[in-house]
């Protein structure tokens, strides 16, 4: 039995043996020296990990007795956040390593934070969901802090450590309440609890604890606060990997516990998260207008774009499901391209964050600009980029779940988001020229994943890569 249980988290299990030994080899080697290939090294075994997982195939899988479920949905969410890992690690080494910042502990920590999202979006019982969200966690914070002469880095990684304890005591507390009204720590228990219909005060009181918990995690207002503070402060890369691996294992785990502990309950919860999603997309519209930093410019984007896939999740059927992987997949690529872009900002060597500096950037860049220009229109949801699809789905979602008025409020959201995006395409093409123009430096491995982003997002409109088939099958999984 323990042969069979050990069999299904073996993907966990590999990852964390590699970060382990790594980790002790490096320390009695050359320690950073190995940095750079260790990085390439941990993008590669996330691939193949993706590889693997993503064509393992087979039914549902549960181990230790419903601790760990290894489904179709998990499966689908592991290698969304795998590929989206990798992607981060490829297009930060020349950053990191060219500024002095590329410590052998760099991928090693992001490895083990990897390994936390992975166990997070197969939970099956509320011990199992915060060992995993713990240690993505606490990877993080070491993360957000990783450049230690910077007082905004150490800022950055200090506050998300302080509102993350903050949040985990909200989380810990709602689980302990929700344990003490079932009877059980398993979601199949807590489900058959909560019966269908209407749940105990006591649970709902546990659930709407829980659910500000994870909140947390995905950036979702009123627990918004720590995001553009941490985005700005932390090494952009660092940035790049929070905007991106974490909200999917977020999402994740919050579709999971709603649907495999609370899914007989939908009515009690499903407001709850409608009004999390409206909140998340007019104050990350409204919010993003008056920003000059392009990474805090990022920080409001994100709570926005987690407030259109928490309308797919508040849907409340298979369908919004559906809608909501199929959303965060196409965040995740745009994400990835964009920051490719920032990455490059630079000017003497040092790097550029100020949106005003992109003036006539496509004189002298006219390619890049292009391509940044592709992947604005698709995050503003600009028909006919992938972007747009990606809204369609999740507004779509929202109608035939009966929530009319949160489909309403977040075109009207996405109109108002459509302004800041708008205003950098303005900046490259038609402001005024500066004397000193920003740089297209870094790599050609950010130029080509800032190029594979955007043509992604003009012929991925063909058939979305057939994500369409495999996020069905993952919310057919989760929603019984």
């Amino acid at each position: 039995m323990i042969a069979q249980d050990l069999a299904i988290l073996l993907p966990e299990i590999l990852l964390a043996v590699y970060a382990m030994a790594a980790l002790l080899g490096a320390v009695y080697t050359g320690k950073d020296a190995l940095a750079a290939p260790l990085t390439w090294v941990t993008a590669g075994a996330f691939v193949l990990l993706a590889l693997w997982i993503g064509t393992r195939g087979g039914g549902a899988q549960i181990a230790f007795d419903g601790m760990f479920v290894n489904d179709a949905f998990a499966r689908f969410a592991k290698a969304a956040l795998l590929l989206a890992a990798a992607a981060v690690l490829a297009i930060s080494q020349d950053y990191m390593q060219r500024r002095g910042l590329l410590r052998f502990e760099y991928p090693l920590l992001v490895a083990l934070a990897v390994v936390g999202m992975m166990v997070m979006v197969s939970a099956g019982d509320l011990m199992s969901l915060y060992l995993g969200l713990e240690l993505q966690s606490l990877a993080l914070y070491v993360l957000a802090a990783f450049r230690r002469d910077s007082a905004k880095s150490t800022e950055a990684g200090l506050k998300y450590f302080i509102l993350g304890a903050l949040s985990s005591g909200l989380l810990l507390y709602g689980a302990s309440l929700v344990y003490g009204y079932s009877g059980t720590t398993l979601f199949s228990g807590v489900l058959e609890a909560a019966g269908e219909g209407r749940a105990a005060i006591g649970l709902l009181i546990g659930l709407v604890l829980v659910a500000s918990g994870l909140a947390f995690k995905v950036s979702a207002v009123p627990f918004h606060m720590w995001t553009p503070d941490v985005y700005e402060g932390a090494p952009t890369p660092v940035t790049a990997f929070l905007s991106t691996a974490p909200k999917i294992a977020a999402m994740a785990l919050f579709a999971r516990v709603l649907f495999d502990a609370f899914g007989g309950v939908v009515a009690d919860w499903q407001q709850v998260v409608a009004v999390l999603s409206l909140l998340s997309m007019f104050l990350g519209a409204i919010a993003a207008i008056g920003q000059t930093n392009i990474k805090r410019l990022m920080a409001y984007s994100s709570i926005a774009h987690m407030g259109y896939a928490l309308m797919g999740l508040a849907a409340g059927t298979a369908f919004g499901v559906q809608a909501m992987l199929v959303y965060l997949a196409i965040y995740v690529a745009m994400s990835v391209g964009t920051f490719a872009f920032i990455l490059s900002m630079e000017r003497g060597g040092a790097p550029v964050t100020e949106i005003a500096a992109l003036n006539m950037y496509s004189r002298h860049h006219p390619g890049r600009a292009m391509a940044m220009l592709v992947l604005l229109f698709s995050l503003a949801g600009v028909p006919p980029f992938l972007g747009f699809f990606a809204k369609l789905y999740v507004l779509r979602a929202a109608y035939e779940g009966g929530l009319v008025w949160l489909a309403v409020g977040g075109v009207v959201a996405s109109v108002i988001g459509a302004f800041y995006y708008l205003r950098i395409v303005y900046f490259m093409y038609f402001g005024e020229e500066r004397a000193e123009p920003v740089e297209a430096g870094g790599s050609p491995v950010l130029y080509g994943m800032l190029m594979a982003s955007a043509i992604v997002m003009l012929v991925g409109i063909v058939n979305l890569f057939g994500i369409e088939g495999a996020a069905a099958a993952a919310a057919a999984a989760l929603v019984q």
